[in-house]
């Protein structure tokens, strides 16, 4: 169970949240979701989730790796952040994370009640949607608010009018 959003009540805006990745469609899940934000004058949350899988090392070497890892999260949240403010003018809210990706999607929507709609986008390949997509669709009954997927083949103009 969800705690009660509070996106509606005075004081609070609803927000979009779109996870960045290194998939190819991410960026689509962001243009979206900025979009979205832009037009109900809401806000824009970009959580990047760091794996810790990678960090099973000696303690200098996982340090470094973490140090790396996170260095290469926020250079990403900045590169979109620096698109959204372009394309569409509005400062999103920068997150990283550290863990399973659904389980830290899970504990951010629970702990920002503000965050209304997670964001996603669907890879167009033959290898299929991509992980995220398909690791929240076998959770989609458990998820806790509303999930949007977005093709990866929109173009700009579709996603404006769709926003």
């Amino acid at each position: 169970m969800v705690s009660k959003r509070l996106s509606r009540e005075a004081g609070h805006r609803r927000k979009f949240l779109a996870i960045i990745d290194d998939t190819p469609e991410c960026e689509r899940a962001v243009a979206y979701a900025s979009k979205r934000a832009q037009h109900t004058s809401g806000v824009l949350v970009l959580l990047y989730v760091i794996e810790p899988d990678d960090f099973q090392h000696w303690l200098g070497v996982e340090k470094i790796m973490r140090e790396e890892a996170t260095a290469t999260a926020r250079a990403a949240l900045d590169g979109y952040a620096n698109k959204v403010r372009q394309c569409v003018g509005i400062e999103p809210e920068l997150v990283v994370r550290e863990g399973k990706p659904t389980d830290e999607i899970h504990k951010l929507i629970e702990e920002d009640q503000d965050i209304a709609i997670l964001v996603l986008a669907a890879g167009a390949g033959k290898e299929g949607p991509g992980p995220l997509v398909s690791a929240v669709a076998g959770r989609a009954a458990a998820f806790p608010i509303p999930v949007t997927v977005v093709p990866q083949n929109l173009s700009d103009e579709e996603i404006d009018s769709l926003a």
